[in-house]
């Protein structure tokens, strides 16, 4: 929670109360953290009103809860309320730079909800206003903006902007390693991020060596069961897959989705998409009947999450 001087002292345990949400988050507990949250908004709604932007901030860590639970209706809607309010703030006080840091993060925070939800135009219209401001209030060098240049360089991949997308991956993988040091987690998203633009264009072989590397990078600073390194190991499926090398690939996918069940239970939509993947590799093999199987099991999640349409 930012400790802005627009915030009358004290609101200890609204503090107190959003940062225990912000722990249980970070251990995979959203339910616990989704309480915390609303008993620290209550406070707060009391001592500043909803107009605040430390209201805004703790709505934000509502709208995670949300969304790590794969409820991206309700990840939007608490989302949407925090960048309405940070606009309001920000307009009234434009100099205020822990205001304009908050205001750029939310933006990207809702962008990426935007991004799961295929609204890619309204993503792409946060992710390029935080952009800016990020570029205002942050150093060149600062590893935050290389955050803000990943998140639209994402986008740019779902987009089927390619180009740019890589131009970006490799401004914010400059910035990174400098900052933080080769072998951070956050280098390991970048080198993910690498792999997945080459295996949108189809160079499997090309991607596969950024996809070694993040897994390598993020399994010795997390461990070989943190749930960052199953997605890092899916992603290098995937492209082992598009070079049909399927007996690796399937033995990924599955301990990923072995991780992700542990992690998420089995209503998450990540396991929709290891299913997914799993499905194709199996169909990809000639297994048409389990095929079929893991393929219904993904729809049918994707369709209780995200809808019929």
């Amino acid at each position: 929670m930012t400790h802005s001087n627009l915030r009358p002292d004290p609101v200890e345990s609204a503090v107190n109360l959003h940062d225990r949400a912000l722990r249980c988050l970070s251990r995979r507990n959203p339910r616990e953290a989704r309480s915390l949250c609303r008993r620290s908004l209550q406070i707060l709604e009391k001592a500043v009103g909803q107009n605040h932007p430390d209201f805004a901030n703790v709505l934000s860590t509502l709208a995670e809860t949300y969304e790590v639970a794969g409820d991206l209706e309700n990840a939007a809607r608490f989302s949407q309320r925090s960048v309405r309010i940070l606009n309001k703030v920000s307009q009234s006080h434009p100099g205020h730079a822990d205001v304009q840091k908050l205001l750029c993060q939310r933006s990207a925070q809702l962008g990426g909800i935007y991004r799961e939800q295929g609204r890619y135009s309204e993503a792409e219209r946060l992710f390029r206003r935080g952009l800016i401001i990020a570029k205002k209030v942050y150093s060149p060098k600062d590893p935050t903006l290389a955050n803000f240049l990943n998140n639209l360089a994402v986008l740019y991949k779902y987009m089927g902007r390619f180009n740019a997308a890589s131009a970006l991956y490799h401004r914010a993988l400059a910035i990174t390693e400098v900052a933080l040091g080769p072998d951070h987690p956050d280098v390991a998203t970048i080198y993910h991020n690498l792999g997945g633009l080459e295996h949108a264009r189809g160079r499997f072989a090309r991607g596969e060596p950024f996809a070694r590397r993040s897994v390598e990078i993020r399994k010795k600073a997390l461990g070989r069961n943190h749930p960052a390194v199953a997605a890092d190991e899916a992603a290098l499926a995937a492209i082992l897959e598009g070079q049909e090398k399927y007996n690796e690939a399937e033995q990924l996918y599955r301990r990923a989705l072995a991780i992700f069940e542990h992690v998420y239970g089995k209503r998450h939509y990540e396991i929709a998409v290891n299913l997914n993947n799993l499905a194709a590799v199996n169909y990809a093999r000639g297994n048409r009947l389990e095929a079929r199987k893991l393929y219904r099991k993904a729809l049918a999640i994707k369709e209780k999450l995200l809808g019929p349409d």
